[in-house]
């Protein structure tokens, strides 16, 4: 049996969404709240296994971070999100576990808060995509920390030589190596960071 907290500033559209979930067989109980205050105390006192939030509240961004902090492991369903990409990657990355875009039925609601509250993320395919998308971007943006991290003292020495323009000689004489030496590490300085140039090794350490 699942028990729901819906959180709502418009108390018609609360009690309205409340007294259609109640009947159903395998939701338990429903609270709702009208404010994030009210909903923080429901999660200590009512233990819910889903949250509904409605994210036309002017809290709600904030609601949602709050939640993460008293209650992480409760999925949330983020209520009347637009199918805009940029608002569900937005929502995504707040922490909510499940979508019902404006156009959706109390029917793919009760669906939605039946998978969550098995542990699954839900939302459509195309939305999917682009979190995928996203995942990628990100990855794409900590890679070259990861490789810049993997650099030896003496190469990411070197490296910051590099991208004040110094050649291989000039390093050399600053550091009293050899010019061959130089020629070693910025080879292996090359390879872990996977680039062909030096100005392109400077550039990901840098970035």
């Amino acid at each position: 049996m699942i028990r729901v907290l819906i959180v709502d500033d418009t108390r018609l559209y609360l009690e309205g969404l409340a007294g259609m979930l109640r009947p159903e067989s395998q939701i338990d109980a429903v609270e709702t709240a009208q404010d994030w205050e009210v909903a923080l105390c429901h999660l200590v006192s009512f233990s819910p296994d889903v949250v509904l939030v409605n994210v036309a509240m002017a809290d709600s961004a904030m609601l949602l971070r709050k939640i993460d902090d008293v209650a992480e492991q409760v999925p949330v369903v983020a209520l009347g999100v637009s199918e805009s990409e940029v608002e569900v990657i937005t929502w995504a990355e707040a922490g909510v576990a499940g979508y019902l875009f404006k156009t959706e039925t109390l029917n793919d609601l009760i669906a939605i808060i039946h998978g969550v509250a098995r542990g699954e993320a839900l939302c459509p395919p195309r939305i999917t995509a682009a979190l995928l998308r996203r995942v990628a971007t990100l990855a794409a943006q900590r890679r070259p920390q990861v490789e810049a991290s993997r650099l030896t003292a003496r190469e990411r020495e070197i490296v910051g030589l590099v991208d004040e323009g110094l050649s291989n000689k000039e390093i050399a004489r600053r550091l009293s190596i050899e010019v061959r030496t130089v020629k070693n590490h910025v080879h292996n300085i090359l390879e872990k960071l996977q680039v062909n140039r030096r100005g392109e090794a400077a550039a990901r350490v840098r970035g």
